[in-house]
């Protein structure tokens, strides 16, 4: 158990550094994917972070900077509803 939170927490530093960088997450080896969700969390707490700073609302926050977007990637099902909506904007 204590393994897989250090890794975690590694993952975590290694996502705000990445963050700094601008560079996006390479996908780990099986062994790492709490790595990875820790680099994934980690690579917005800046972004996000900002937003609260500047006194945005966290669920706004998150939005504003696609971060469920980007830690979850595009859900099935989703890119249809998506395409549904745009259609039904345009015919308005």
């Amino acid at each position: 158990m204590k393994i897989y939170i250090l890794t975690l927490g590694a993952g975590l530093l290694v996502g705000i550094i990445y963050s700094l960088l601008n560079v996006r997450s390479p996908a780990p080896p099986l062994i790492a994917l709490l790595g990875l969700l820790g680099m994934l969390i980690g690579e917005q707490i800046i972004p996000v972070g900002k937003q609260l700073i500047a006194g945005t609302v966290f669920s706004t926050a998150c939005t504003r900077t696609e971060t469920i977007n980007h830690i979850f990637g595009q859900l099935p099902g989703r890119q249809t509803a998506d395409k549904k909506s745009s259609i039904e904007e345009k015919d308005s």
